[in-house]
């Protein structure tokens, strides 16, 4: 069996990759004179960067605090709430229940 690799356009549609595109096509890009395109970006977008580079360097994990309550379980001073642990389980629960009812 031998595999055609020509790709063929749809009828109606340009033939092209469609990876090229015409500048007045992109209203954003301005022609440079080295032949590339420049790309202007809004004020939001940049912030937008700026907030993600952030985030992207915040740790997951507060390693103070875990830090903090290995020393206190090994002191014995760590102390576990089971009525907040018992509400947490059950909120937890209905709200898994409330998705399923929500699918079904």
């Amino acid at each position: 069996m031998k595999i055609d690799n020509s790709v063929k356009s749809a009828a109606g549609l340009p033939s092209g990759d469609g990876r090229t595109r015409n500048a007045k096509e992109s209203p954003k890009t301005q022609g440079s004179s080295g032949g590339g395109e420049k790309v202007d970006i809004s004020s939001l977008s940049a912030r937008m960067q700026q907030m993600e580079e952030v985030i992207s360097n915040t740790p997951v994990v507060d390693s103070a605090k875990v830090d903090e309550i290995k020393q206190a379980i090994s002191d014995g001073r760590f102390k576990v709430d089971t009525d907040k642990v018992a509400d947490g389980l059950i909120e937890s629960v209905r709200q898994m229940l409330s998705a399923q009812t929500g699918q079904a």
